[in-house]
């Protein structure tokens, strides 16, 4: 694994379409996954980017650290202003105006303006079968605002908004399954990252945008700041929280489900929380309740691999 990792390395592109000079977080993970999209996309690619950590750190007026066309939109709107991209490039494609040829359109957003204010338009874009990329990068709760829960906050996590308390303690509901959702959309691909994986990650993203029709990627991103966390430990955090089964990895190709990186025995998720200001306050009966649930998710999504592999 070692030897394979050495050269998929060299393969690498070296040049950065998400530059320097960003005022991002130190050990934002949120910037560390558009430096691998944007290797694994090159510089074909037109990106519709809506309101949140990564407009906010990479566009301060006058300048910007994308060397690739990039849209600000606004938070709702990054799948329907990436699906108007499309349809142009179609248009002006057939009428002459520009060569045919494959560029790729991809839409940004947060788990807030994807889980939440979004998904109208990402809904909308799916169903309508455009062929474009969508990637949401999800921190788990608003933080350009001041870290507010999100329907991506886990069970139990401190936000601002869902402050941990003696009657409440902390988010009151589970994580929404966003990329289950956008499954049930029977897309042709969709798949979940975590750039604690980058090769996982960028080959899921060439694979996503090749792929012809609408695709969704899902990609954990570990937030220092929101999440009450060590800026240094960001790599070693989403890896936990894929060792653990909270955010397993995997992807659904027409309908058929692969886990990419399997964990045979899983990590208990204290492991997960203990590095976390966020969860310092789950009790162990509530840590055993999350327990129980991850272990019931992980064993669904196996079962969901099994039955699609029989078809």
């Amino acid at each position: 694994m070692e030897k394979l990792n050495v050269y998929a390395a060299k393969l690498v592109p070296k040049n950065e379409n998400f530059t320097q000079g960003h005022r991002a977080c130190q050990g934002c993970a949120e910037v560390l996954a558009l430096r691998h999209i944007g290797k694994a996309l090159g510089k074909n690619v037109i990106i519709a980017s809506a309101t949140g950590c990564m407009e906010v750190v990479s566009s301060p007026f006058p300048f910007t650290s994308w060397d690739v066309p990039w849209i600000h939109v606004a938070f709702e709107n990054a799948a329907a202003v990436a699906s108007g991209a499309e349809s142009g490039l179609k248009a002006l494609m057939r009428k002459g105006k520009i060569s045919p040829r494959k560029i790729f359109v991809l839409a940004l957003a947060g788990d807030g303006g994807t889980n939440d204010i979004g998904l109208q338009a990402l809904s909308g874009a799916l169903e309508r079968g455009h062929d474009f990329l969508y990637i949401c990068t999800d921190n788990e709760a608003y933080m350009n605002t001041g870290i507010q829960r999100s329907s991506a906050t886990p069970w139990g996590a401190s936000t601002t908004t869902s402050p941990a308390g003696k009657v409440i303690p902390g988010q009151a509901t589970w994580k929404k399954n966003m990329a289950a959702i956008a499954a049930a959309h029977d897309i042709p691909y969709v798949a979940t990252a975590c750039p604690s994986y980058p090769f996982d990650l960028m080959e899921k993203v060439k694979r996503g945008a090749r792929i012809p029709g609408p695709a969704y990627i899902h990609v954990l991103a570990v937030c220092p700041t929101g999440w009450r966390s060590p800026p240094d430990l960001s790599i070693r955090l989403g890896r936990l929280a894929v060792e653990t089964g909270i955010f397993p990895l995997y992807e659904v190709v027409d309908g058929k489900y692969k886990i990419t990186v399997d964990v045979p025995e899983l990590r208990p998720v204290e492991d997960y929380f203990r590095l976390q200001g966020r969860f310092r306050h789950l009790t162990k009966d509530m840590i055993d309740q999350i327990q129980r649930r991850v272990r019931k998710e992980y064993d669904r999504l196996r079962k969901r691999v099994e039955m699609t592999m029989e078809d």
